[in-house]
């Protein structure tokens, strides 16, 4: 349970996130540790996110034209993604809007230590994609794939070294992730601090903190195969909300370089150290 001076600092953080005003007052002059501790404070603090073990998330995101396949990891660097549970066989599906945008039911499921799972309906149809720490599989019926199909290199690449369930920034020292503040921009309208993060095994990836409310606002996705060429991939995170003492956006918003169109995740119902078996995150036997 946090202290009262915990809640305190969420509140105040989530009051100046929305606070009314055109101007925003300048950044303070913070070195990068300073503001990676301002941000883990602000997402609820460092022993809060220490006692979550398992978490669940229930919402809908938007599909269509290819944007399951385009938008693999919602949140680089959390388990927050729906996967990449393709609708269509074909790669670059949806650069030109082919396919009518709808929302699919979804649910995601961590556990640690980097495990995870996520179903996502379609046409009566549950398409299914498991992490277990080491390994991956998936099943994919939206495309009459019915059999346990292992993770590609390129997926499984993806996951090696991706953050726990409380993201990159809490406790990166002891995940031996080196952070750099690269300078200050401006992300819709707001300043915020572009951190860059160096996993280590040499993944990087980009994280821009409010630098008011010190939430992380915008995070850089995994880069995607488009049309060809490797584009980056942004997620803007939104609205969030106080859950059991932790600070979390229910709403996700990932954009692919060269594309206009955007999609959203938008996050009904999350639960904190639900009960979840480790047989939901086995490999099916055959």
């Amino acid at each position: 349970m946090l202290r009262k001076t915990g809640l305190v600092g969420i509140f105040t953080a989530l009051a100046m996130t929305f606070a009314a005003g055109a101007d925003t007052p300048a950044a303070a002059k913070l070195s990068a540790v300073e503001i990676v501790n301002r941000n883990v404070a602000a997402r609820g603090g460092r022993q809060a996110w220490r006692a979550v073990q398992t978490m669940s998330w229930t919402g809908k995101m938007d599909a269509g034209g290819g944007s399951i396949e385009r938008s693999r990891r919602v949140v680089e660097g959390r388990r927050m993604s729906p996967g990449r549970i393709e609708l269509t066989d074909h790669k670059d599906a949806g650069a030109k809007g082919e396919a009518t945008q709808v929302q699919l039911p979804f649910v995601l499921e961590m556990k640690r230590p980097g495990k995870s799972r996520v179903e996502i309906e379609f046409a009566g149809k549950t398409a299914v994609q498991v992490y277990d720490g080491a390994n991956g599989w998936k099943v994919r019926p939206f495309l009459n794939r019915n059999d346990v199909e292992p993770f590609t290199a390129e997926e499984a690449k993806a996951e090696e070294g991706r953050g726990q369930l409380d993201g990159p920034l809490v406790d990166y020292a002891e995940k031996g992730t080196k952070v750099e503040l690269e300078g200050i921009e401006k992300v819709e309208g707001r300043e915020t601090y572009r951190l860059k993060l160096t996993a280590k095994n040499g993944n990087v990836q980009h994280v821009w903190i409010d630098t008011q409310s010190f939430l992380d606002v915008k995070v850089e996705g995994a880069p995607r195969r488009m049309d060809g060429k490797m584009r980056t991939v942004w997620i803007y995170q939104r609205d969030f909300r106080l859950v059991q003492g932790l600070i979390v956006p229910f709403t996700l918003e990932t954009a692919v370089d060269g594309y206009q169109e955007t999609h959203k995740m938008v996050v009904e119902k999350v639960d904190v150290n639900p009960k979840l078996d480790d047989a939901l995150f086995a490999k099916p036997k055959v």
